[in-house]
């Protein structure tokens, strides 16, 4: 064989060889044995990633996977968020994932009957979510919701999706909206000669019917009743208000004292009509009873101590309902209403 030739197969075996490395190393996994979570803020590049994640270790090189992105024309194909890696990716196939994955979204609930103190809680400790209002106060949300006085009630009760990163104020201003929508829609479809005045006046009825019970097929009749003794220019009341206006110093006994308090302006015992603003967060079920009530002539109601309550007509028929079932007050399981939503009694 001449020299030539000698060398052009030296030369072919060469690159084959080179060829059959860099495709090995192309096609090298990545070092996770467990998925990965990475972030990618405004300004990322692959190339500021790659290094980040070699230093972490687990990315094999980042220069071979800077230019698998130019070759490809992968190399800016980012979207802000947070991402879960799969484990052992190769380099094509991470970067296939970056461009096509959903990133990582979180989730915060916010229950039917939480007051707006606690939903901010349930905001603060909320994981990833940036923390865009401080202090967290029912001051600030009303300012970035651009509400008048106390933004009790306003917020819907339901699972809020985001992302990492998202601020608070996002999730307030989604949770305020999807109020204001379900309240306009049940207003909407309101019975006639109810004695609100506003689609407000109807929120604080719901969040009162929503904190008397859990009992979903007797919001209905709670809200009747209390629509019937506003009617017939009767007092409410009713305890939730009450413990509502007691704020920190309720310790868990409402006494007769704070029955008789005229200075709390929530003393439905005191005070004739509605109580300034809503006590509480009011799910859907709750805002369809206090504008589509049930009929009836009742207008009192005691807890039975299993988690439902006795309804009566006349005074007579509830002082014998409160006589009958104060005796399960002995009782250790005693409930004046289901025990996920537990409510006082009125």
């Amino acid at each position: 064989m001449s020299l030539s030739k000698r060398l052009l197969a030296l030369s072919s075996l060469t690159f084959l060889l080179l060829s059959a490395t860099l495709l090995a190393i192309w096609q090298l996994p990545t070092n996770n044995e467990q998925p990965v979570r990475i972030e990618v803020v405004s300004g990322d590049t692959i190339s500021s990633l790659s290094r980040r994640w070699q230093a972490d270790g687990w990315l094999p090189s980042a220069l071979l996977l800077r230019i698998q992105a130019r070759l490809t024309g992968q190399e800016r194909v980012l979207r802000v968020g947070e991402y879960e890696i799969p484990p052992e990716l190769s380099g094509g196939e991470l970067l296939s994932f970056l461009a096509t994955a959903s990133p990582v979204t979180y989730r915060v609930s916010l229950i039917e009957g939480l007051q707006l103190r606690d939903a901010l809680t349930a905001l603060a400790q909320a994981p990833r979510l940036t923390q865009d209002l401080t202090p967290l106060t029912p001051e600030r949300v009303a300012e970035v919701l651009g509400l008048q006085g106390n933004p009790e009630g306003w917020l819907y009760p339901d699972t809020y999706v985001y992302h990492s990163g998202e601020g608070v104020s996002s999730v307030l201003r989604q949770a305020y909206q999807r109020m204001r929508g379900q309240l306009a829609e049940a207003w909407e479809q309101r019975a006639a000669d109810l004695p609100y005045h506003s689609p407000y006046e109807a929120l604080i009825m719901a969040s009162i019917v929503e904190k008397e019970t859990g009992v979903i097929a007797e919001r209905p009749v709670i809200a009747g009743v209390f629509v019937r003794r506003m009617q017939k220019n009767m007092r409410l009341e009713t305890d939730p208000t009450v413990i509502y206006g007691l704020g920190p110093q309720f310790d868990g006994n409402l006494r007769k004292k704070h029955l008789q308090d005229r200075t709390n302006p929530y003393n439905t015992y005191r005070q004739k009509g509605l109580p300034p603003t809503p006590i509480a967060l009011a799910g859907r079920a709750a805002l369809d009873a206090a504008l589509n009530p049930a009929a009836g002539d009742e207008l009192y109601f005691v807890a039975r101590g299993d988690g439902s309550h006795q309804f009566s007509a006349t005074l007579e028929e509830h002082n014998k309902a409160v006589r009958k079932y104060q005796i399960f007050r002995r009782k250790k399981d005693y409930r004046s209403a289901p025990a996920e939503a537990a409510a006082p009694e009125s």
